[in-house]
C-alpha cells in the first residue's frame, strides 16, 4: 500500500510540475511581463498551493488561462499597452524589410 502511495505521490508532483512550468512560460509570454512578474506569480500560486493543500489545476484551472489572468493582474496597464504598441512597430518593420528584400531580389 505505501508503494503505491509513493507512485501516486510521484505523479501528482510531476503533474504540479508540468503544470507550473506551463504556467511559467505562458506567463513569460504575455505582453509587459517581466522576470519580477514571474516571480510574483509562482510565489502567489505557490504560497497558495502550500497553504490549501490544493494542486494547482485544481485551484486555478487550465495554466494558459490563469497566466492570462495573472498577467493582467500584476503588469501594470501602462506597461503593457507601451509593449503592444513596441510589438507592433517591430511587426511593421519586419513586413516592410521583407517586402523591400523581395523587391531587391534578397
Amino acid at each position: 500500500m505505501a508503494k503505491k502511495d509513493q507512485t501516486t505521490d510521484a505523479a501528482r508532483e510531476k503533474d504540479r510540475e508540468k503544470w507550473m512550468a506551463r504556467f511559467q512560460v505562458r506567463l513569460a509570454m504575455q505582453q509587459g511581463v517581466d522576470r519580477a512578474v514571474v516571480l510574483q506569480a509562482v510565489k502567489d500560486v505557490t504560497a497558495h498551493c502550500a497553504d490549501t493543500g490544493e494542486h494547482p489545476r485544481t485551484a486555478f484551472g487550465d495554466p494558459d488561462a490563469c497566466a492570462v489572468q495573472a498577467a493582467a493582474r500584476l503588469v501594470p496597464a501602462d506597461r503593457a499597452a507601451r509593449e503592444r504598441r513596441h510589438g507592433a512597430v517591430v511587426d511593421v518593420l519586419g513586413s516592410v524589410l521583407k517586402r523591400a528584400g523581395d523587391v531587391a531580389g534578397l
